[in-house]
């Protein structure tokens, strides 16, 4: 393998475990997002999932929840909003907000998608969510985001899109996996 290619090769997993290194130093946000969400689940609430360029990830977001691939584990009520919107007088950037207004309940999560902090319609759609009184989830990429756009920010510390959505797979499976721990620890005491 000539130098530049071991170079290129190199560079592809380091930004990889940067990102990885910096999410497992998130343990303790990530499992208090796990805690928050399975108190809601435990109540009675769903968690609605949304993203801007995140569409399949809101919808494979769901799709676990809803239908988990390990035998044994409960189905556990979410949906992910669509994109699609009719217009109207108040603009793109409320599409989660219109559809979170509509479809959400106190007991509910709401967890925006974004590969980072500046998408004005999943910002509403959270801001919205959160005057509601659900539970707030940012999956977003970059740099931590000045302001706290939701009750729990999980950042992939990244530049790169591709490592973005990749650690963003992670956390969610993370979620998913983790919000199962802490239902079946409260079913045991």
């Amino acid at each position: 393998m000539s130098s530049t290619m071991s170079e290129a090769v190199g560079e592809a997993f380091a930004r990889r475990d940067r990102a990885g290194r910096a999410l497992a130093a998130d343990v303790e946000l990530i499992v208090g997002a796990c805690r928050d969400m399975a108190a809601r689940f435990r109540r009675g609430g769903k968690l609605i999932v949304f993203g801007d360029g995140g569409g399949s990830d809101a919808a494979h977001v769901a799709v676990e929840f809803m239908h988990p691939v390990i035998v044994g584990k409960p189905a556990l009520p979410a949906i992910a909003l669509s994109q699609d919107w009719l217009g109207g007088d108040q603009g793109q950037a409320e599409i989660f907000a219109h559809h979170i207004r509509h479809w959400a309940g106190s007991d509910d999560m709401a967890m925006g998608i974004s590969r980072d902090s500046s998408s004005a319609s999943v910002r509403r759609g959270l801001e919205t969510a959160r005057g509601l009184g659900l539970c707030t989830i940012a999956l977003t990429g970059g740099d931590e985001p000045r302001d706290r756009p939701a009750d729990h920010v999980l950042v992939a510390r990244s530049d790169d899109p591709a490592v973005i959505k990749e650690v963003h797979v992670t956390i969610y499976h993370l979620l998913w996996e983790l919000v199962h721990v802490f239902i079946e620890g409260e079913a045991h005491r």
